[in-house]
């Protein structure tokens, strides 16, 4: 890693911590509680060059934007690949995605300015390394899609270009108006069906990461009617989605259930930034989750935020409006509905009707089912939880701290969406993280990192309302707005409960005890992460933590690459 000094910067006004490159232990951040040194996991930066490897065979675990152009990007170097999807193989999270993929495509527009605009949104939490590799790789693979066949909108014989909350440009493009993930999902799909070298499984849940010899080694599956099987392969990767249904309100489709963290933890590797949930402002406030999302974009095209009594109330909270960042948004939708007794409402009625025909197609379609005329009817919505920035601890390859294990786009956690992920950076993530593990497979240089032992999932006899408990739990004690108090007594509860039957439910009661002690450890107010009892940013905890066996350990940042340097 590069030899370099600690910078004190700042983006746009926000303070970034010194930045901190390789395996140089940094004495002021690695302590515990007691003031004794404790190492962190360490994450290498290799450059592309030195990513070539022999061909290996390797499992992917989901189906989503990460998992197939991963495996379409490792079988045309020759690799093996095997894709494992519990449910049908585009039924996860990349169909039902409604905004687009930010990218800096745009007249005007530098990766530079991406990644003012990504740093900004999280909150001084950003590796800034990692925002860098999505904002400056992010062009490159929007034109991979294009060859693909995904059939972006255009305006004029160029891409057209909307903008969505906390960009200071227009960069977001988009697929059908605001369905894009299901072109996405859909161009994948059949490339994937059509790939020789890569070998499709739909029906079956993973349980277990199979570890040997220290390092991951395949995965053990089990079908809908209990029968189980094991995948050998040379290396496991984890692209499993999030972990929405943590919660009792989330737009995430049922295959939601926090997964890939849990699967990693039981075998040993770190997981990081688990505190930081991100609730999307506009899930539609209608019926059981998973909710509807009704698109950012809609804001980004004119959309205003009104009370109980039809008053817009933006404005009054944030210089940006219905363009804050979405930390913002939700937290004051959540303040205003609870103070009014009554829903907050998205009107759209006053955009031209092309603009509501044009970019909201799936939006109407969504509403007319519940009974709303988006040309006429305000739209009840409400927050929800939509997307994690914390998962499993890896590098800029999707190396976890387990040998031969990685993790890509939102199960991973990269550093590159900080405290708080920018509006449709979460598709860009993924495709440039698949392409980025998949010039790694099968090469040498994994980070250095904690590594706990490997634990098998415990067997378990209770029923389906433990699940249901566990989503009272954490909206309550982990949700948009979290104290010590709250947080203590949920973590009580979780801790008490006996260990589920069925495998998505037990990863997320592991998963949640984790989210519960990020969460009562941040002693701060950070991008997603809101304390009513520290409602302040403390620039001392500009640091990451990561989770290796249930233990903290500190991820100092790097610091900030000079991508209008690099272009020059």
């Amino acid at each position: 890693a590069p030899d370099r000094r600690p910078a004190e910067v700042a983006v746009r006004g926000v303070p970034l911590a010194p930045g901190l490159f390789g395996n140089v232990r940094p004495a002021d951040y690695c302590r515990d509680d007691k003031n004794s040194p404790r190492d962190y996991c360490g994450l290498d930066v290799k450059s592309r060059g030195d990513m070539d490897g022999r061909p290996v065979e390797a499992v992917v675990v989901g189906s989503g934007v990460a998992g197939l152009f991963f495996a379409l990007r490792a079988a045309d170097r020759g690799h093996a690949v095997t894709v494992v999807s519990k449910a049908a193989l585009t039924d996860g999270s990349t169909r039902l995605a409604q905004g687009g993929i930010a990218a800096a495509v745009g007249p005007g527009d530098t990766p530079a300015a991406h990644l003012a605009d990504t740093l900004a949104a999280g909150a001084a939490l950003c590796d800034p390394e990692a925002a860098a590799v999505i904002c400056r790789e992010g062009p490159a693979r929007l034109r991979d899609l294009v060859a693909l066949g995904v059939p972006f909108d255009t305006r004029e014989g160029a891409l057209a270009l909307g903008r969505e909350a906390a960009h200071g440009v227009a960069r977001v493009v988009h697929a059908g108006g605001d369905a894009t993930g299901l072109h996405v999902a859909d161009a994948l799909a059949a490339a994937a069906r059509a790939h020789p070298a890569v070998t499709l499984v739909e029906g079956e849940t993973v349980v277990e990461i199979v570890v040997a010899a220290g390092r991951a080694a395949g995965v053990r599956t089990r079908d809908a009617d209990g029968a189980e099987r094991v995948h050998r392969a040379d290396a496991v990767v984890l692209a499993t989605g999030g972990m929405g249904h943590l919660y009792r309100h989330t737009t995430n489709p049922p295959t939601a259930t926090a997964d890939g963290p849990a699967l990693a933890h039981r075998a040993g590797a770190a997981l990081a930034d688990l505190e930081f949930v991100q609730f999307h402002p506009t899930a539609l406030a209608v019926g059981t989750s998973p909710l509807p999302l009704v698109t950012e974009a809609a804001r980004g095209e004119g959309g205003v935020l009104r009370d109980a009594r039809g008053r817009p109330f933006m404005r009054d909270v944030h210089p940006m409006g219905d363009l804050a960042p979405r930390d913002v948004v939700a937290r004051a939708i959540f303040a205003r509905a609870r103070e009014d007794g009554a829903p907050v409402t998205l009107d759209l009625t006053h955009l031209p009707g092309a603009v509501r025909a044009e970019r909201f197609p799936t939006v109407a379609e969504i509403c007319r089912r519940h009974g709303i005329d988006i040309a006429r009817d305000p739209i009840p919505v409400t927050p929800a939880a939509h997307f994690a920035m914390g998962g499993v601890l890896t590098d800029l390859a999707g190396r976890a701290t387990l040998p031969g294990l990685y993790a890509i786009g939102e199960c991973a956690a990269t550093g590159a969406h900080g405290a708080n992920r920018l509006a449709s950076n979460s598709l860009l993530e993924g495709l440039v993280m698949g392409d980025r593990a998949a010039a790694a497979l099968g090469g040498a240089g994994w980070p250095d990192g904690r590594v706990a032992p490997a634990a098998a999932p415990a067997a378990g006899t209770s029923g389906p309302w433990l699940r249901a408990e566990v989503q009272r739990v954490m909206w309550d004690a982990a949700g948009l707005e979290r104290d010590g108090d709250g947080l203590a007594r949920g973590a009580r509860v979780l801790d008490a409960l006996p260990s589920p039957a069925d495998p998505e439910s037990q990863n997320l009661l592991e998963v949640a005890r984790l989210v519960v002690a990020a969460a009562a450890r941040r002693t701060e107010s950070r991008g997603a992460h809101f304390r009513r009892d520290h409602p302040h940013l403390d620039a001392r905890q500009a640091v990451r933590t990561a989770w290796v066996g249930g233990v903290p350990y500190p991820v100092p940042l790097r610091t900030v690459p000079d991508l209008a340097q690099e272009a020059a």
